[in-house]
């Protein structure tokens, strides 16, 4: 039975045709996919006792569920419950599509979601708990009750979900949590990627009376917000590492640029994907690098 969406649409046919299979992909953001996915390469590489250990089931699993279906699941949840407020957002004009009721993105989520009990028999205990914890704050993130990214601070914080994947990936091949300044600088790395990623959205969020992190400290002090927590994620790195936190220092420096530059935010925020997966990759090789030559 046809069906109207939110905006009046009426959305009919089937669930799996060409041109709802583009619908799905283009809600799962396909230029962010390695926020995902990328953790979980650094995790493995620094989690692995072995390079053989790499090209095990579990780790080629992990990986192809947090390049897609994760993706799916925690954007398509975003674009459901934020529909209404998506109708005042530019972005969703542009380089993204507003959510217009299509029952294929609502499947993809349910399916994306029920694939992740294949994990049950192949993660230890405390993989699978970390792998909840994603879950939790990839749903809550967006859907009520909880709905995080509307309470000021709270939507920042909660954003430590995208390095869960690698934590996830890392104790499953290590069998023990990561060592806690990884963990605290790759939280506060997400914590200012989120802010950052909430700046050009800081008018309409403010037209459709949402309150984030940005729209509350508005533009300039949320350029200091991110860059002070893209120090600390430097700080907590290179307590580990120096190189690592010589790497992540590029993220405060950038953004200090941005503030002081006439660069429109708008623009700058598509510089990211390229930026994080160049850091991403140069981290992957050096626990490679680490595994082999170590």
């Amino acid at each position: 039975m046809p069906r109207r969406s939110s905006t009046g649409q009426v959305q009919s046919g089937p669930l799996l045709d060409r041109r709802s299979l583009r619908t799905v992909i283009v809600r799962s953001r396909p230029r962010f996919w390695l926020y995902l996915a990328g953790p979980v390469l650094v995790g493995l590489v620094y989690g692995a006792p072995s390079v053989e250990t790499l090209l095990a089931p579990v780790p080629v699993i992990l990986f192809a569920y947090f390049l897609v279906p994760a993706n799916v699941l925690l954007y398509g949840v975003n674009d459901v419950f934020d529909a209404e407020v998506d109708v005042h957002n530019p972005k969703k004009s542009g380089r993204e599509e507003r959510f217009r009721g299509e029952r294929s993105v609502v499947a993809a989520v349910v399916v994306s979601g029920l694939l992740a009990l294949g994990f049950l028999p192949l993660l230890p205990p405390l993989a699978l708990g970390w792998l909840a914890v994603f879950f939790a704050l990839a749903v809550e993130y967006s859907a009520p009750p909880l709905r995080f990214k509307t309470t000021p601070f709270l939507d920042s914080l909660s954003n430590g979900l995208y390095v869960l994947p690698g934590v996830v990936a890392y104790v499953a091949l290590a069998g023990r949590n990561p060592p806690v300044l990884a963990l605290v600088g790759g939280w506060c790395w997400t914590m200012a990627m989120h802010t950052f990623s909430a700046i050009p959205d800081v008018g309409p969020d403010r037209e459709a009376g949402i309150r984030t992190t940005a729209t509350v400290l508005g533009e300039r002090l949320s350029y200091g917000y991110c860059g002070a927590l893209w120090v600390a994620s430097a700080l907590s790195f290179g307590a580990l590492d120096v190189r690592a936190g010589l790497l992540l220092a590029v993220y405060p420096v950038l953004v200090a640029a941005i503030a002081l530059s006439r660069v429109d935010v708008r623009r700058a925020y598509w510089w990211y994907p390229a930026v994080n997966g160049v850091v991403g990759m140069v981290f992957t090789l050096g626990g490679l690098w680490g595994l082999v030559y170590g």
